[in-house]
């Protein structure tokens, strides 16, 4: 399966980069802005592709079997470059893939996207981004999955996590905390599996190993 990882340079998306370059059934075609970031991930073992989630990414997706959007201007941002890239992009790349005759698409949103107005006010406007977003590819025929991470840390992967099920008038747990790296993992086993199909996921730090939580949903 030869994924296309939007976000390739971010913290999640390197971390997953590595993850495909280690499998045997994977492939990874990081998406870029600048050239200059290829030689690190292509020695993590994916090829690389400059694109440009602002302008035109169509011929990125040449080949492609899956999405992944781990791409996202972060909640520190602002107002203007979160849309631009959280729901614009987002919302561009999603076209893109079913314009290419792409079918899987995962997309890495976050938890409480539904009720922004319960997170702190620098959250609010990176929130809403996501939901348009999320709310846009959920709308579409694409195999989706939307992955929801709670709060994000850069502690080392425990390949352990807790994933459950989210959506309307499903209450989420708690908002706690998930190294980026298991998320990673994560979403290197939430790809390939069918049972992630037009499902949200939630993923929050846990004690079930990564494959056997995913098979589990």
């Amino acid at each position: 399966m030869n994924i296309l990882i939007a976000g390739a340079n971010g913290k999640i998306g390197r971390e997953l980069v590595r993850l495909v370059g280690e499998s045997a059934r994977l492939h990874a075609r990081a998406m870029i802005r600048d050239s200059a970031q290829a030689s690190a991930l292509q020695a993590l073992g994916a090829e690389t592709v400059v694109a440009d989630l602002e302008g035109d990414a169509q011929a990125a997706l040449d080949g492609v079997d899956a999405v992944v959007f781990t791409a996202g201007s972060g909640p520190h941002t602002g107002r203007d470059k979160t849309l631009a890239v959280d729901r614009d992009g987002a919302i561009a790349l999603i076209d893109a893939a079913a314009a290419a005759g792409v079918k899987r698409f995962v997309m890495v949103s976050a938890l409480r996207t539904r009720t922004p107005e319960q997170a702190p006010e620098k959250l609010r406007h990176y929130l809403d981004a996501k939901r348009i977003a999320d709310d846009y590819l959920m709308a579409t025929s694409l195999d989706w999955t939307v992955v929801r991470p709670g709060r994000l840390n850069n502690e080392p992967a425990s390949y352990r996590v807790h994933a459950f099920e989210c959506g309307p008038g499903i209450a989420e747990p708690g908002y706690g905390e998930i190294p980026r790296a298991d998320v990673a993992a994560a979403l290197a086993a939430i790809v390939p599996a069918r049972n992630t199909v037009h499902r949200e996921v939630g993923l929050l730090a846990g004690d079930t190993p990564i494959e056997q939580a995913i098979q589990a949903l």
